[in-house]
């Protein structure tokens, strides 16, 4: 099979499509002929080296979708011809084939395609931890979502919106603005424009926002807090650097600010997630959108392309 594979780490251009031996499928694993595959900021990361545990030769990516080739001992949930997708792997899901464990393997619904069900995993199980298990939303809430059009804040659109949460959302381009709209945001703003700030307090009529989801800590974190609300609290999901921050704006709200990482997730809680994923994904208020589909040879140009501003929808790599 064909596969993506580092030999050391580094920039974008390590990543080589490379011969790779077909895995084997041993008991509680399944093996899954891939249709699509995600890309997500945290491999550019872990292709860098953000984690030196990595043994190399290794093949990025969790996140993939497709039909079950083989499944392994002591498996009878899935049979082999269903519609998946994968929420973890064992081999790396930029590849032709891909082995996970039966408990990361997922149906997909019928009235997803593949390139919607690569778009799945980190984006949607993201959102739902950061506004469910973190920042314990209520309905009739406001959440403003920072940098709503990509992959994250797609999906933390459509989930607050489901919920019940008054929801503002930002992008830096009118597509993505558009977008975020169309989504189901009740106002969109331009994070781009020097007077958003006061855009957002004017919509909640100077009181601020309860809930913050922010991509870009390093960037905004500062800023945010002047629109909080009392109680109000930020959940960090992304964050590229330092950033300094005024902690007597927290006080004077007695606000927090909260970070989270998919990757503590405990088994029950990703169970939890996805079980709450597949119900939404099924009745279609949760809707995964492709904003780019590359070959999986131009996996080197998907990672500068992953990082770059004006994110809109999801990048997908097709074998």
């Amino acid at each position: 099979m064909k596969a993506i594979r580092i030999h050391q780490f580094g920039d974008p251009d390590v990543l080589k499509l490379e011969d790779a031996p077909l895995p084997a499928v041993g008991a509680g694993q399944v093996l899954v002929k891939v249709q699509a595959i995600g890309v997500n900021p945290v491999e550019t990361y872990q292709r860098s080296g953000s984690n030196p545990a990595i043994q190399l030769p290794w093949t990025p990516g969790m996140d993939a979708a497709g039909l079950v080739e083989a499944v392994g001992a002591g498996v009878t949930e899935l049979q082999r011809g269903d519609r998946v997708y994968t929420s973890d792997t064992v081999t790396g899901s930029y590849a032709e084939f891909v082995l996970c464990d039966q408990t990361s393997v997922h149906r997909l619904p019928a009235n997803l395609s593949f390139q919607q069900g690569a778009a799945i995993n980190i984006p949607y199980a993201t959102a739902y931890r950061a506004l469910h298990h973190r920042a314990r939303a209520l309905a009739g809430e406001v959440v403003l979502i920072h940098g709503a059009s990509g992959g994250v804040g797609i999906a933390a659109t459509q989930m607050a919106r489901a919920a019940g949460l008054s929801v503002i959302g930002t992008a830096g381009t009118d597509a993505g603005r558009k977008l975020v709209a169309e989504q189901g945001a009740h106002h969109v703003v331009d994070h781009r424009d020097s007077g958003y700030l006061e855009q957002i307090l004017q919509l909640t009529e100077g009181r601020g926002v309860d809930i913050i989801l922010e991509m870009l800590a390093n960037v905004n974190l500062g800023k945010d807090l002047t629109v909080l609300a009392k109680h109000g609290r930020v959940i960090v999901i992304g964050s590229r650097g330092n950033v300094e921050i005024t902690p007597r704006e927290l006080m004077k709200r007695d606000a927090d600010i909260r970070a989270m990482t998919l990757f503590n997730a405990s088994a029950s809680e990703l169970a939890s997630i996805h079980a709450a994923l597949g119900a939404g994904l099924e009745n279609g208020t949760l809707r995964p959108v492709v904003g780019r589909e590359m070959r999986l040879a131009d996996a080197a140009k998907a990672h500068v392309a992953v990082l770059e501003p004006g994110a809109y929808g999801k990048i997908v790599l097709l074998p």
